[in-house]
């Protein structure tokens, strides 16, 4: 007979998926995982290990909001905001009963509003304004709750997108904080977008600060002021960003696009 391990955890988790952006979230009102360790959160997210994820979350309780997001890259360590993350946590709150049909929450990088479908698999999440926008040769810099770097090009779909990505998130300008880099085509009625993410160390299906990054540069690039709402395609469907823009700042910006659970269960670590 085997003996249990007394330091082994039981993990009861959810999967959850944005645009084919997929998560591990983590219901921890309760504070029983919050000393998960870098080593743990990385095998959780590890795709042969593990369950596989592109992060991980921990939804906790807050004096101030509905609930604070707590938020790991795949490698484990204590990441910046992830917008289709936070997609994916508000739709995770909405079947746990915590809201309804909106919400205010906590993230790294502030407090954020957003909107959920009443069948619970559509959510409009509020971005942070952004008003700083750099140029690096014929790319953009800027930072939408998370750091990116826009670069537009042709022939998008036949990009090798991890070793071009790689190669500049690793270069002397970026290698030591790193970043995240996307890939956009104009195809008129809508941008398609593909990224590299730092952390994950790969391309993903989907980037939420990502997307948001790539309307605002193109937007401030072309000077076009009022409020717009852009279609994008990435890898995993099809998302929506909204916003304001002043000709300065960016205000009023919601990233749209679906969040579903794929599936549920416990592990052991």
């Amino acid at each position: 007979m085997l003996k249990e391990n007394p330091d082994m955890i039981n993990i009861p988790f959810f999967k959850y998926q944005g645009a084919g952006n997929d998560f591990i979230l983590i219901d921890n009102r309760g504070l029983d995982f919050s000393e998960l360790t870098e080593k743990q959160v990385n095998i959780l997210c590890n795709r042969r290990f593990g369950v596989g994820s592109d992060g991980l979350m921990l939804l906790q309780n807050h004096t101030d909001y509905d609930f604070e997001m707590h938020y790991y890259n795949a490698d484990g360590r204590l990441g910046s905001m992830c917008g289709n993350g936070g997609r994916c946590i508000v739709a995770f709150a909405k079947a746990l009963g915590i809201i309804q049909q909106e919400t205010n929450f906590l993230a790294v990088d502030g407090a954020h509003y957003a909107k959920i479908s009443a069948t619970g698999n559509w959510v409009e999440l509020q971005m942070i304004d952004v008003q700083d926008i750099q140029r690096d040769e014929q790319a953009f810099v800027l930072n939408t709750g998370s750091p990116h770097y826009v670069l537009e090009v042709k022939n998008l779909e036949d990009l090798d997108v991890f070793s071009a990505g790689k190669t500049i998130r690793n270069n002397d300008t970026y290698k030591e904080k790193g970043i995240n880099v996307n890939f956009i085509e104009d195809k008129g009625d809508h941008f398609f977008i593909r990224t590299f993410e730092r952390g994950v160390e790969d391309e993903t299906y989907a980037c939420g600060t990502g997307v948001t990054a790539v309307v605002l540069a193109k937007a401030h690039e072309t000077k076009t002021t009022g409020h717009f709402s852009k279609a994008i395609k990435v890898l995993g469907g099809d998302m929506r960003v909204e916003y304001d823009y002043d000709g300065k700042s960016f205000s009023n910006i919601f990233l749209c696009g679906p969040a579903e659970m794929v599936f549920q269960g416990q592990i052991t670590l």
